[in-house]
C-alpha cells in the first residue's frame, strides 16, 4: 500500500515535532479524524501533563486530551528514536528572532536533523513553522537527500520518489469563536509535484479546504504575506493615534466612523505593542532574506519600527498622566492589567505587557500585574520576572498611583476597575462606555 492510500484510509501514522499552541490543537484535530497521531516534544514536563490527559494551554479542554488518548489515537513523547514509526512528519517549532533581529533557526535546523537521524524511505516531512522563502529546500531537503540515518552511505534520495517534502504554514488563531485548525483554508507548496499532492492529500483528511501553489518559497512567502499586510496596517492606526492624539482627536472614533464604508476599508486597531508569535517577528525574516538580494525593505522595517516604539508612547503616555496630578513615574505603584498578548487567551509569546514591565522599571516604577489566565509570569527568552497576578480587588486598586491597561480581558469589570483606580492608561478603548472624568487617559 502506498503512502497516498494510507492517507486516504486513514491507517497512515502522523507525528507532530512540538506540541505548542500550533502542534497541539493540530495533533488532536488528526487524532479526532481517525488518525493516530504521535507527538514529540523536547519539554519531558509538557509531555508529562499531555500523558496525564490535562492540558496546558487554556482554550484547549483537558477533555480533548483525554479522549484522544483514551481512544488510543494519540500519544506523546520525547524519543525521537520513535519516527521511523510515522508516515507523516509535520514540524511546528519556534522560529525566534535573536538579539540582531535576523532569524533564529536552531529550531528548525535541530528538527530536520533529527527527522534526517531517523528517516526512512517512503515519509512524507512537512514544514509549518513561519520562515522566510527557500527555507524548505535550502535546510530541510539536502538534509532528507542524504540523510544521516544511512549511516556512511553516501545516498542520493529524490524528493517526491524516495520521500516527499512540502511546506504549509500554520494559521492558528488561539480562541477565535469563528475559526479553528480544521475550518481554516490550508496553503500547501511541495517541492515536486508529486510531493503537494501527497502533502495535499494528508491535509485534506483534516482541513476544510487546500489551497496548492507552485512551491514552497510560494507557500513561504503567504504566510510572511499575510503577516506583514497586518503588521503594516497596525502601524499605520498606531502612528495615526500619536498624530490624532496631538490634535486632540480619538483615534478610535476615527476608526469606527471610517468602517461605516462597506468596501475599500478594514478595520485595524492601535495597542500598546505587538504581541504573538507571527506579527511582531514574521517580517522581519523577509527583511533579513532580502537583503541577499541587495534589497532593502523599508516599508516593512518602518512598521516594525513604529510598532516596536509603541510600549515608549505608553511610558510616555503614563509620565503625562501623572504629572497632571503633579506626581513622578520614578516611585509610583504601576498595575498592568492583562499580560497574555491579546484577550481572553494565557498565550504570552512577544506580549507587550512585558516590555512595559522592564521599562516603568526603568523609570524606576514598583510594577505588579493582573492576568486571569496567568498567575505567575513565565520565564521566557527575554524576560525573567518573579511576579504573581494580584487580586483586582478594592483595597488593592486604590494602592496604585496608575493602574495600565494592556490586555482587554472580557472577564475584567472595567466599571469596578474605573471606580476603584486612582489614576487609568487605556491603550484599548475598554473605558469608552464609561463617562469618564480626568483621571482616565488613552494611549
Amino acid at each position: 500500500m502506498n503512502l497516498k492510500e494510507k492517507i486516504e484510509n486513514k491507517t497512515a501514522i502522523v507525528s507532530i515535532i512540538g506540541l505548542g499552541y500550533v502542534g497541539l490543537p493540530l495533533a488532536l484535530e488528526f487524532s479526532h479524524k481517525g488518525f493516530n497521531v504521535i507527538g514529540f516534544d523536547i519539554d519531558d514536563k509538557k509531555i508529562e501533563v499531555l500523558n496525564s490527559g490535562n492540558s496546558f494551554i487554556k482554550h484547549i479542554s483537558p477533555e480533548r486530551i483525554k479522549n484522544a488518548i483514551e481512544n488510543e489515537r494519540f500519544s506523546t513523547t520525547s524519543d525521537f528514536l520513535r519516527l521511523p514509526e510515522a508516515d507523516a512528519i509535520l514540524i511546528c517549532v519556534p522560529t525566534p528572532l535573536n538579539e540582531h533581529r535576523e532569524p533564529d533557526m536552531i529550531y528548525i535546523k535541530n528538527s530536520a536533523k533529527i527527522i534526517s537521524k531517523n528517516f526512512r524511505k517512503g515519509q512524507l516531512v512537512v514544514l509549518e513553522s513561519s520562515t522566510y522563502p527557500g527555507t524548505t529546500d535550502e535546510i530541510i531537503l539536502p538534509l532528507l537527500q542524504n540523510p544521516i540515518s544511512q549511516n556512511s552511505n553516501k545516498v542520493n534520495w529524490e524528493a517526491g520518489k524516495d520521500f516527499y517534502l512540502a511546506f504549509s504554514p500554520e494559521r492558528e488563531d488561539p480562541n477565535n469563536p469563528d475559526f479553528n485548525t480544521s475550518t481554516i483554508p490550508k496553503v500547501v507548496g511541495g517541492v515536486t509535484p508529486a510531493c503537494l499532492e501527497i502533502a495535499c492529500a494528508l491535509y485534506n483528511q483534516v482541513i476544510v479546504k487546500t489551497i496548492p501553489v507552485s512551491s514552497t518559497r510560494a507557500a513561504e512567502s503567504a504566510k510572511l504575506l499575510e503577516n506583514i499586510y497586518r503588521s503594516v496596517n497596525i502601524a499605520l492606526v498606531n502612528e495615526l493615534k500619536m498624530i490624532f492624539d496631538r490634535m486632540g482627536i480619538d483615534v478610535w472614533e476615527v476608526i469606527d466612523a471610517a468602517k461605516t464604508k462597506p468596501f475599500g476599508f478594514n478595520a485595524f486597531y492601535p495597542g500598546p505593542g505587538l504581541g504573538g508569535h507571527c506579527i511582531p517577528i514574521d517580517p522581519f525574516y523577509l527583511t533579513w532574506k532580502a537583503r541577499e538580494y541587495d534589497i532593502n525593505t523599508k516599508f516593512i522595517e518602518l512598521a516594525g519600527e513604529i510598532n516596536t516604539s509603541m510600549p515608549y508612547y505608553v511610558i510616555e503616555k503614563s509620565m503625562e498622566a501623572l504629572n497632571h496630578y503633579k506626581k513622578l513615574l520614578n516611585g509610583s505603584k504601576v498595575l498592568i492589567l492583562g499580560a497574555s498578548y491579546k484577550k481572553d487567551i494565557d498565550d504570552m509569546r512577544e506580549s507587550p505587557t512585558l516590555k512595559l514591565i522592564d521599562l516603568y522599571r526603568e523609570k524606576g516604577a514598583i510594577v505588579d500585574y493582573n492576568d486571569p489566565y496567568i498567575p505567575k509570569l513565565p520565564k521566557t527568552r527575554k524576560y525573567e520576572y518573579d511576579l504573581s497576578s494580584v487580586d483586582l480587588t478594592e483595597e488593592n486598586l486604590s494602592k496604585y498611583d496608575l493602574v495600565v491597561l494592556s490586555t482587554n480581558h472580557t472577564q475584567y469589570d472595567f466599571r469596578f476597575i474605573y471606580d476603584n483606580s486612582k489614576l487609568i492608561i487605556d491603550t484599548r478603548n475598554a473605558f469608552s462606555s464609561i463617562n469618564a472624568n480626568g483621571k482616565l487617559f488613552k494611549a
